[in-house]
């Protein structure tokens, strides 16, 4: 009794140990999404662009600056009161009625689809983020299931050893294993530099120095993916970014081809002369002339250039149109494909678990009958190299189906 509560409590330690570390190893990544977002140059370039965009909005809607003009007579115009001596003129231009709020609206549109580009690069970039994490996961168990393995061939190399001096098998086995060993290593060397690799994009993609450690957990969380199939593809329909620009860009030719109309139409000038009038004849100050309002219109006389604007929109809005249409297609087939690797990942896990649980087993059944000198050692050599496999092929497949949540997630928005 008291030997099976030592089990059970044991069990339950290991358990409570995995479920730590996964939840250490997703607040882990959690900080290192912040830290990008905070540090990676491409999307501060990005919101840069966008904070630009928001400017053009209170260039837009203002008045045309006021004309002011100073005239000087070299020869003094005489009138009945004095001679002219100059003059000044003040004009303000007013565009037709709703002009400005329309170039005020089509900005804010064309700001508000600047902000969906700086969101799909922040979706985007946390989607590399995460997919090098989970690269790296993997990387890291395929360098310790190596060097387990290459612990296994030791284990059977020192058997080897003993049967060969004891005469009862050839020393073929000991060079096999030796040729194992030495492939393994290779593998190992290889994985190691990739390792490397992976660290500095990674590092990149966070903008801190290059040799600081990733910290990767030992356990990668396998959760399911929290939203049907259907609802994930009505979020990517309704959510991605990369539509609500185009829905935005739209927007904003609506309010360009209200703005090319209205181009058509006159507009109004509204200022004032005064006139400075010098002393007359008869030595008295003659009387300075003010004249206000001065009204001025102008005529939109060569109509083609403003249809040929309007026109100009009308196609643009179709362009818009279909490459709406397109970017759904290319969504919907990123997004099945997504999907399928998903699935595909979910399915492995399951295969590779019960796959890599046998292969254990038989292994360890085969090291026994070899030692006791009733198994060929070519059978021993083809079930480590199973267990091999099925081992990174079970890291591999948890590595796959967070990447491919991930890429959905992007795809939604997320």
């Amino acid at each position: 009794m008291l030997r099976t509560m030592k089990k059970y409590k044991i069990i339950i330690g290991i358990f409570l140990l995995s479920i730590s570390s996964i939840v250490t190893a997703q607040e882990e990544l959690g900080s290192y999404l912040q830290l990008a977002a905070e540090n990676n140059p491409g999307l501060k370039s990005k919101f840069n662009e966008y904070m630009s965009a928001l400017e053009i909005a209170p260039q837009v809607k203002a008045l045309p600056d006021p004309q002011i003009a100073f005239a000087y007579f070299i020869q003094p115009v005489e009138t009945r009161v004095g001679p002219q001596e100059f003059k000044i003129s003040a004009s303000q231009m007013f565009p037709w009625f709703g002009t400005l709020k329309a170039k005020e609206n089509a900005s804010i549109q064309s700001a508000k689809a600047k902000y969906e580009v700086f969101e799909e690069a922040k979706s985007k970039l946390f989607n590399e983020v995460r997919s090098t994490y989970f690269n790296l996961y993997f990387n890291k168990k395929a360098i310790s299931i190596t060097n387990e393995n290459i612990g296994i061939l030791n284990v059977f190399q020192k058997l080897a050893y003993i049967k060969v001096e004891s005469g009862l098998v050839s020393a073929v086995d000991e060079f096999r294993i030796e040729m194992e060993i030495g492939d393994l290593e290779n593998q190992l060397a290889l994985l190691k530099d990739k390792h490397y690799v992976l660290q500095v994009m990674f590092n990149n993609f966070l903008n801190v120095d290059n040799e600081d450690p990733v910290v990767i957990p030992e356990l990668l969380a396998t959760d399911n993916f929290s939203h049907s199939k259907q609802a994930a593809l009505d979020s990517i329909l309704t959510k991605n970014h990369q539509l609500l620009g185009i829905d935005f860009q739209t927007e904003a030719l609506r309010f360009r081809k209200d703005i090319a109309q209205k181009n058509g139409k006159p507009n109004f000038n509204i200022g004032f002369d005064y006139t400075f009038i010098g002393k007359g004849e008869n030595n008295l100050a003659g009387t300075d002339a003010f004249m206000f309002p001065k009204i001025g219109i102008t005529i939109p006389l060569y109509r083609n250039k403003y249809k040929a604007m309007v026109q100009e929109v009308v196609y643009l809005e179709v362009a818009k149109e279909n490459e709406k249409i397109n970017k759904i297609n290319i969504l919907e087939t990123l997004f099945e494909n997504g999907w399928k690797d998903y699935l595909d990942a979910d399915r492995r896990i399951d295969l590779f678990t019960s796959q890599l649980n046998l292969a254990q087993k038989s292994l360890k059944m085969l090291e026994t009958e070899y030692s006791t000198g009733s198994k060929n050692f070519e059978e021993v050599l083809r079930m480590e190299r199973r267990l091999l496999k099925y081992n990174l092929e079970l890291e591999k497949s948890r590595a796959d189906k967070q990447a491919a949540i991930s890429f959905i997630n992007y795809l939604m928005g997320n």
